[in-house]
């Protein structure tokens, strides 16, 4: 414990150093919801005026007609995927802070590396094991990254709070949410942290990362929510851990997850967290045991 307190406390000072770079990140990393919600609105707009053309169809011989107030209003009402335009837009925001929890920019590429140069020699000498030490260092970067990030990410969601239909989740599903971001966050980890472990077979990783990134990005629903797919692909798409990293804790938060399912759902999300520890120490053993070094 006094080794990873060590390694923790010097992890978090030098990242401490960037902290004007977390802020102004921060701050980047919202803009684009901007942009997203001029694009749900058009869509819900649309959908809205397509029901509102009909409704004056239906009631064209009673001379009545649907004016701009009503339109605004059947925006307001539309569903897609059982997301209104709000809370589609509250979705977002909460994908963006899940994706920050459970996002590992460099770890699978940085594992095949120290692998690819010899590094990883170090830690076959010396009384540190690699992975606690990378996970150490990633929970000492995500401290250091919302100890700063905490007032944009504050004033981003202040001046998005009308957004929030709903308020504040009750305490059982605000637990939920605060147990699937951890959740996430480790399933993130460990799961990188495998796919890096592949290095000591094919030394390069990026092709395979670059294609899990990809189907991360459509499948854990950053993108959208997966309630929109079909049901021919939405039942399969849930059955894959991806949709922990991203739309369940935004599910959880905006009460989209029935309270008698959500223990299950919780459990399956421990359950693939236990696996892919299982996965990423299996790999590192076995890597380390056909691991070879040359040179001084």
């Amino acid at each position: 414990m006094r080794v990873w307190k060590k390694i923790f406390t010097t992890a978090l000072s030098e990242r401490l150093v960037y902290r004007g770079d977390f802020a102004l990140g921060t701050l980047m990393r919202f803009l684009p919801i901007v942009t997203q919600i001029f694009l749900w609105w058009a869509i819900y707009d649309s959908i809205a005026a397509s029901q509102a053309a009909e409704q004056m169809v239906e009631s064209a011989v009673g001379g009545s007609e649907v004016n701009g107030s009503e339109l605004s209003s059947a925006t307001e009402a539309v569903q897609i995927g059982g997301f209104g335009f709000r809370d589609m837009v509250a979705y977002y925001l909460i994908t963006m802070l899940a994706r920050a929890f459970s996002s590992m920019p460099g770890l699978a590429s940085g594992i095949a590396l120290q692998i690819r140069e010899g590094e990883i020699k170090r830690y076959l000498i010396q009384p540190i094991d690699l992975i606690s030490f990378l996970l150490i260092n990633r929970v000492a970067h995500k401290v250091a990254y919302y100890a700063i990030a905490f007032a944009p990410f504050g004033l981003v969601f202040f001046l998005c709070r009308d957004y929030f239909v709903g308020g504040f989740p009750p305490p059982h599903l605000f637990a939920a949410f605060v147990g699937s971001l951890v959740m996430g966050f480790l399933i993130g980890f460990f799961l990188e942290a495998a796919i890096g472990m592949i290095g000591f077979w094919f030394l390069e990783v990026s092709s395979l990362l670059f294609l899990y990134m990809l189907f991360s990005f459509f499948l854990s629903g950053h993108m959208f929510p997966i309630s929109l797919l079909p049901d021919s692909i939405e039942w399969f798409v849930n059955l894959l851990p991806l949709k922990y990293l991203a739309y369940f804790p935004a599910a959880v938060f905006l009460g989209k997850i029935p309270d008698e399912d959500l223990p299950m759902e919780m459990a399956i999300e421990a359950a693939w967290l236990t696996f892919f520890i299982v996965v990423c120490r299996w790999s590192y053993s076995r890597g380390v045991a056909r691991y070879s070094g040359y040179g001084g």
